[in-house]
């Protein structure tokens, strides 16, 4: 798709995103590098990552990029056409046996016993 310059960007669902990210990956860094003086730093490049997230993000709307939310990825929706995203594919039928399938009689023949 082509630059747009009229799409809405979800600035709400990026930046709710991005948060949610953050927080959790401020905790894991908190948990790995409590003994250290490093974790200032590394909070603060953290910090710069969600102006980069937000742009980028922003840049992939304005070209039309929607990622599907938790709720449309449970529920598969109609489409115009009647038929749904993730229809069934038609049972096929069972494959009649042949002579390398164990389904009926052996044609192998029987080991002696001992």
């Amino acid at each position: 798709m082509a630059w747009d310059s009229n799409r809405p960007v979800p600035w709400k669902r990026l930046i709710k995103e991005w948060a949610i990210y953050a927080a959790i990956m401020a905790v894991i860094l908190i948990v790995v590098f409590r003994d250290g003086g490093r974790l200032l730093p590394i909070l603060g490049g953290l910090l710069v990552s969600g102006p980069i997230y937000l742009a980028f993000g922003a840049v992939l709307a304005k070209f039309g990029y929607q990622r599907k939310t938790l709720g449309e990825l449970r529920t598969p929706r109609a489409t115009p056409g009647g038929s749904s995203d993730t229809a069934a594919p038609a049972a096929r039928p069972k494959p009649p046996p042949t002579r390398r399938t164990s389904t009926g009689p052996s044609n192998r023949p029987r080991s002696k016993r001992r």
